[in-house]
């Protein structure tokens, strides 16, 4: 038996739509896989009765799949299910890691990527690398057809978590189909500025990246008070917010020992709205590491 825990991830950070994510040091999931001849899965931990243990119908089953590898698989979930924080990646990297070593399959870290995102299709019904490319190698990635760039960036961030649940497939829905040359340009911009600030580990030039006029406005009338939580991240001093990936979570990055000011002012605001929330006081982390 083998034993992954695999990061949370952030994607998207406002600017790199469907490009850009983190891994994050807290939360993650844990998994642990056995040979079998058989795929079968058992979940348990936070949304676990949410999650279907039917192989054709969780992520894992996928990655199994893929890498012709059937096992036993234990996921304890760590990363709520819906939550934006790349729930169904951690999971599916995990695996990946765990049943590339676990067979010998001799996949590298960036070739297990791809292979993992065919277990997030399971769930948004496209295969996406920007969460499960963080998640596996861990820092900043950039995630293209051309591959992973990977930065390893330190960069204090907030992850505020409402009691709210955003499906994916809904949130993809409400992206704009098309954009203004003025707004591509302000993204261009906003994106090698927060791409830049990874590389210096500067706060506040990835705080400045994380704007976004696009995909966040839409995603944003998903999340009751999300302006209010914005708002008030940045009055304690957020250099930078944003949703993490699909939403709910919301994501900010501030300097060092600023982190309790600006969680605290997240979860006030979430509750002045009849929104309960949890706060992660979190870093850019590693990628999936096996034990």
């Amino acid at each position: 038996m083998l034993t992954v825990r695999a990061p949370a991830t952030s994607a998207n950070l406002g600017s790199g739509f469907d490009v850009f994510g983190v891994a994050l040091d807290r939360p993650g999931d844990v998994v642990r896989v056995s040979k079998a001849d058989a795929v079968s899965i058992d979940v348990t931990g936070v949304g676990s009765q949410y999650i279907p243990e039917d192989p054709e119908k969780n992520t894992v089953g996928a990655v199994a799949e893929a890498l012709e590898a059937p096992a036993h698989i234990e996921i304890d979930k760590g990363v709520r299910p819906a939550s934006g924080l790349g729930s169904s990646a951690a999971s599916a990297a995990a695996a990946a890691v765990g049943l590339n070593e676990l067979y010998d399959r001799g996949y590298s870290r960036e070739e297990l990527v791809p292979i993992a995102a065919k277990g997030e299709a399971v769930v948004s019904g496209d295969a996406h690398d920007d969460n499960v490319a963080p998640s596996i190698m861990g820092g900043f990635t950039i995630a293209t057809d051309e591959g992973v760039t990977r930065v390893d960036a330190d960069i204090p961030l907030v992850a505020c978590l409402p009691d709210i649940v955003v499906s994916t497939r809904d949130a993809r829905r409400v992206v704009p189909e098309s954009a203004r040359v003025e707004q591509l340009v302000e993204t261009v911009g906003r994106a090698a500025t927060l791409t830049t600030g990874m590389h210096r580990d500067d706060p506040d030039l990835v705080g400045q990246g994380m704007y976004d006029t696009v995909v966040t406005p839409a995603r944003a009338e998903l999340i009751d008070g999300y302006e209010q939580v914005r708002t008030a991240a940045q009055e304690a001093g957020a250099t930078g917010v944003t949703i993490s990936g699909a939403g709910p979570t919301v994501i900010a990055a501030c300097h060092q020992g600023n982190q309790r000011a600006v969680g605290t002012a997240m979860i006030d605001a979430f509750e002045a709205v009849g929104v309960d929330a949890r706060v992660y006081q979190t870093a850019i982390g590693e990628g999936a590491t096996v034990f």
